[in-house]
């Protein structure tokens, strides 16, 4: 049986953080992309509780949590991922990360490798140098004047316009589009644009990722695995096959007919992936189950 999510929030750090949460069993964490939200997990997360407690945050700097002056590196955010865990006496997770969420992923995994079960890796960052323009553009001198245009009223009115521009950069269709139009709206007040820019700026530069996992991946232990659409523009497939290649512990599953977010693309081939990759787990200790999450 599905659950219904439920919404909390706790304070870490001073600020609130907003997160979901639903049904019991092992855990698992999914990290959404740059401008994303829980949004984007909202019913991958509800198919999986069926026999998983589930959790889903807004990570500092997006959704519904504050978005403080703090810092929005990849370390940053998975610090944050892990006091939460802490505070909702969560032991070891599975942790599936999306875009920049599989950045934190990966960076929460070698931080805290203890804590790591398992890992999925949707269309993530931190495994090539190239990234799509659109990506990129947000980093260029006089970002900070553009980024108040794009939210403005008028802009987010002129969709058809916007769609056909955002082809222009290799987005595609349906879905990516609507995920950038969900991430533009996103930036309609300044606490949001600048931490979005903090964020884009501490992984990518005007010439692609600024931060790369490839010498650590040889020694990434966890099993792992890495979800891909094949028609995804914002960051290459080749990213995923160099990675897999590296790691020890790792499968590629390349969903057909997907963009950038290939779990709502292809939410039924997603969760089916990634349910025989975790399996049915025996229920786990005490230590290991929420504590209180809500």
């Amino acid at each position: 049986m599905t659950h219904r999510l439920q919404s909390a929030r706790r304070r870490l750090n001073g600020h609130d953080l907003h997160y979901v949460h639903a049904g019991d069993g092992p855990p698992i964490v999914f990290l959404h992309g740059v401008l994303g939200s829980t949004r984007v997990w909202a019913r991958l997360a509800a198919e999986m509780s069926q026999d998983h407690f589930v959790l889903a945050p807004d990570l500092f700097g997006h959704g519904m949590s504050a978005k403080p002056m703090a810092d929005y590196s990849l370390g940053g955010h998975a610090g944050v991922v892990r006091d939460l865990l802490d505070t909702l006496g969560l032991g070891r997770v599975t942790l599936v990360g999306h875009s920049l969420g599989g950045g934190i992923a990966l960076e929460f995994t070698y931080l805290f490798p203890e804590r790591v079960d398992r890992l999925v890796l949707v269309a993530s960052g931190g495994l090539g140098r190239e990234v799509n323009l659109l990506l990129r553009a947000p980093t260029l001198p006089g970002a900070e004047l553009v980024l108040p245009l794009l939210a403005s009223g008028f802009a987010r009115r002129q969709g058809d316009k916007l769609a056909r521009a955002l082809a222009l950069v290799g987005v595609r269709g349906s879905t990516d589009v609507a995920e950038a139009w969900h991430g533009f709206e996103a930036l309609a007040d300044g606490d949001g644009r600048r931490a979005f820019l903090a964020t884009i700026r501490s992984v990518v530069g005007h010439d692609g990722q600024r931060v790369s996992a490839a010498e650590l991946l040889p020694r990434l232990r966890v099993p792992t695995l890495v979800v891909w659409g094949d028609k995804d523009r914002m960051i290459p497939l080749s990213h995923a096959e160099t990675a897999v290649a590296l790691m020890p512990d790792a499968r590629l599953v390349v969903l057909e007919n997907a963009g950038h977010f290939p779990h709502l693309d292809q939410p039924e081939q997603f969760v089916a992936a990634v349910r025989e990759f975790v399996g049915r787990a025996e229920e786990r200790p005490a230590e290991d189950r929420r504590a209180d999450a809500g």
